[in-house]
C-alpha cells in the first residue's frame, strides 16, 4: 500500500540533505582540479598523489557498512549530526596540511566523517517519503544535487585557486556542515531501529581488513610491479572477505545482512554501480590533468570547460526519472551505460594537440550516460528493502558508488600511470638533468614543475613528451572504460529484465492482488516482490522502529 504523503518539512528537510550531497561531489571535484598547485607546494610523488586522491574514497567505502548500520542503532540523525561535526574539523586539517603525509592522513579522516553523512542522507530520504513515487522524486532530487556539486566544483573551486592556495578548497565544507549542524535538529525526524541489536566491533574491523588490502595490492603491484608483498595482501584480502561473510551469516545481528544480495534487483543495481561508477573514478582523474597539464589551462578556466559535462548530467538526470516511468529499468541502465561507452570511445581518440573539443564532447556524452546510474541505481536498492533496513540498502548503495569510484582511481588510474611511466621512459630527451628524468616518470604535474628552470628548447622537448606519454595513457584508459560499459549494458538489460516501469509503481502496491506476473511487476513493487521471493524474511514482530 502507497505511504502518506510528505508535508512542508519533508521537503524542506530534504534541502538540509542535500547540502552534504553537494559537498562530498564538489569536494571531489576541486581536488582534481587543485591537483597541480598542490603537486608543486607539497612536493607527492606519484604514489602518494594516487593515495591523495583515493583514499579519501577507500575510508568512505570501508566505513559506510558500518556507519548505516550504527545509525540504525544510535539514530540516523545523530550519526548524520556527529559526521558533520568531524568532517569539518578534518576540512580544516586538510587545508593547512604541510606535507604529502599528513594531507592523506587528512584526506583519510574526511573519508570516516564522509561515510557517516551520505548512507544517513539516503536512509533517512526513506523514512522521510514512505510514497513510492515521492520517495522515487526525492531520490532524483538527490541525485540532481550531486550533479549540481559536480557543475559547481570546477567554477568555485577554480575561482578559489586561482585567488587563494590550494587548501582553501577544503574550507568549503566548513560552512556548510555549519549549516547542517544547525538545521538538522529543527527538520529532520530521529530514526533508530530497536531491533538492530549491538554493533559487532570484530566485524568492523573484518570489513576493513577484506577491503584495504586489496586496494594496497594493486596500488603497490601498479607502482613497482609484481612483488611479493603484493601478491601476498591480494590474496589477504579476499581470505578477510570469507571470513567477514561467514561471521555476517552466523550472528543475529549482522553488520550486513547477506541475504539481501538473493535479491536479484539489490544485486544487479549494486554490480552495475559499483562496476560503473569505477570507470567514472578512472576517467575523471585524467580528464582534469589534460586540462590543466596538457592544454595549460588554469584553474577557472579547466572548471569551465568541464561546466558542459556536468551540465548534461543534470539534464540526463532530470529525463532519466521522465524515461524510467514508461521504459523498464534495465533498458534505460543499458542505454545509458551503451551511451557512455561511446563517451569513452571518444576519449580513446583524443591526442596531445589539439584534442579539447574531442575530449570535452566526450565527456559531456560520458557524463550523460552515467545519469540513470545514479538515479535508478540507488533508486532500487534502497528501495527493495523495508524501512528498518534502509540504512544497510542505503550504506550498500554509497558503498558501491564510493569503492567504485575509487577502485577506479586506483585501478585504471594505476593503468593509465603504468602507460605513462613506459612511454616517458622511452621518450625522454638525451642530455635531461636526472631531477628531472626522475620527476618525468613519476608524473605529469612532477615534471611540469621541475623542467621549469630549463631552457626553452630541452624544456619544450621534455614537456612534450611528457603530454604525449600522459595522453597515451587517457587513451588506453578510454577503450578499457568503453569495453567495461558495453559488457555493463548487455549485464543490466539481463538481470533487471524482470522490472517494470516506476509509472506502475503505485497501482502496483496499492492493489490488494497479490499474483502479479514477475516481469509485470514495476520496480518499487517489483522489488518487494523480489525480496519475497529472494526469501529474506519479514522484519520479527515487536516494538515499531522510533522516528521523531
Amino acid at each position: 500500500m502507497s505511504g502518506v504523503r510528505a508535508g512542508p518539512r519533508e521537503w524542506i528537510g530534504l534541502a538540509v540533505l542535500a547540502l552534504p550531497t553537494m559537498l562530498l561531489s564538489l569536494d571531489v571535484t576541486v581536488l582534481y582540479l587543485a591537483l597541480p598547485q598542490l603537486g608543486a607546494d607539497l612536493r607527492p610523488d606519484g604514489a602518494e598523489t594516487l593515495w591523495i586522491t583515493d583514499v579519501y574514497g577507500f575510508m568512505i567505502a570501508g566505513f559506510l557498512v558500518t556507519m548505516g548500520t550504527l545509525g540504525d542503532r544510535i539514530g540516523r540523525r545523530r550519526l548524520l549530526v556527529i559526521g558533520a561535526a568531524a568532517f569539518g574539523a578534518a576540512s580544516v586539517l586538510a587545508a593547512y596540511a604541510t606535507s604529502p603525509q599528513m594531507l592523506i592522513v587528512a584526506r583519510a579522516l574526511l573519508g570516516v566523517a564522509g561515510s557517516t553523512l551520505m548512507p544517513s542522507t539516503l536512509s533517512l530520504i526513506s523514512t522521510m517519503f514512505t510514497d513510492p513515487r515521492e520517495r522515487g522524486s526525492a531520490i532524483g532530487i538527490w541525485a540532481s544535487c550531486f550533479s549540481v556539486g559536480i557543475a559547481a566544483g570546477p567554477v568555485v573551486g577554480g575561482l578559489l585557486l586561482d585567488a587563494f592556495w590550494w587548501g582553501s578548497v577544503f574550507l568549503l565544507g566548513v560552512p556548510v556542515m555549519a549549516v547542517l549542524l544547525v538545521a538538522a535538529p529543527l527538520l529532520l525526524p530521529e530514526y533508530r531501529n530497536p531491533e538492530a541489536g549491538r554493533l559487532d566491533v570484530v566485524s568492523v574491523v573484518l570489513s576493513l581488513a577484506a577491503i584495504l588490502p586489496v586496494i594496497y595490492g594493486i596500488k603497490r603491484w601498479a607502482g613497482h610491479g609484481f612483488e611479493t608483498s603484493a601478491a601476498v595482501v591480494l590474496v589477504v584480502g579476499p581470505v578477510f572477505g570469507y571470513v567477514f561473510a561467514r561471521r555476517q551469516r552466523r550472528l543475529a545481528h549482522p553488520l550486513l545482512d547477506l541475504r539481501l544480495f538473493r535479491n536479484r534487483t539489490f544485486r544487479a543495481a549494486a554490480v552495475v554501480s559499483v562496476l560503473a561508477a569505477s570507470g567514472l573514478g578512472g576517467m575523471y582523474l585524467f580528464v582534469t590533468q589534460y586540462l590543466q597539464l596538457v592544454e595549460g589551462l588554469s584553474p577557472v578556466r579547466a572548471g569551465m570547460w568541464l561546466l558542459p559535462a556536468a551540465f548534461a548530467l543534470i539534464a540526463a538526470t532530470l529525463a532519466t526519472t521522465v524515461v524510467a516511468r514508461r521504459v523498464r529499468p534495465g533498458y534505460v541502465l543499458g542505454g545509458g551505460l551503451a551511451v557512455a561507452a561511446v563517451g569513452y570511445l571518444l576519449l580513446a581518440l583524443v591526442d596531445s594537440t589539439g584534442g579539447l573539443p574531442l575530449l570535452v564532447t566526450g565527456f559531456v556524452v560520458l557524463y550523460a550516460g552515467f545519469s540513470p546510474v545514479m538515479v535508478l541505481g540507488v533508486d532500487l536498492i534502497v528501495g527493495s528493502v523495508p524501512a528498518e533496513e534502509a540504512g544497510s540498502a542505503a550504506a550498500v548503495a554509497e558503498t558501491g558508488t564510493e569503492f567504485g569510484l575509487a577502485l577506479g582511481i586506483a585501478v585504471l588510474g594505476s593503468l593509465g600511470a603504468a602507460v605513462y611511466r613506459d612511454r616517458t621512459d622511452e621518450s625522454i630527451p638525451e642530455g635531461v638533468p636526472d631531477r628531472v628524468a626522475d620527476a618525468a616518470h613519476d608524473s605529469l604535474a612532477g615534471v611540469t614543475a621541475a623542467a621549469e628552470g630549463l631552457p626553452a628548447g630541452p624544456r619544450d622537448d621534455v614537456l612534450g613528451s611528457a603530454r604525449d606519454a600522459f595522453t597515451t595513457g587517457l587513451n588506453v584508459v578510454g577503450g578499457v572504460g568503453a569495453a567495461l560499459m558495453l559488457v555493463l549494458a548487455a549485464l543490466a538489460v539481463s538481470m533487471l529484465r524482470h522490472a517494470g516501469p516506476t509509472a506502475d509503481r503505485d497501482t502496483a502496491e496499492s492493489s490488494p492482488d497479490a499474483g502479479v506476473e514477475p516481469d509485470r511487476v514495476p520496480v518499487t513493487a517489483g522489488i518487494a516482490a523480489d525480496r519475497d521471493r529472494s526469501t529474506i524474511p519479514d522484519p520479527p514482530a515487536g516494538t515499531p522502529p522510533t522516528i521523531a
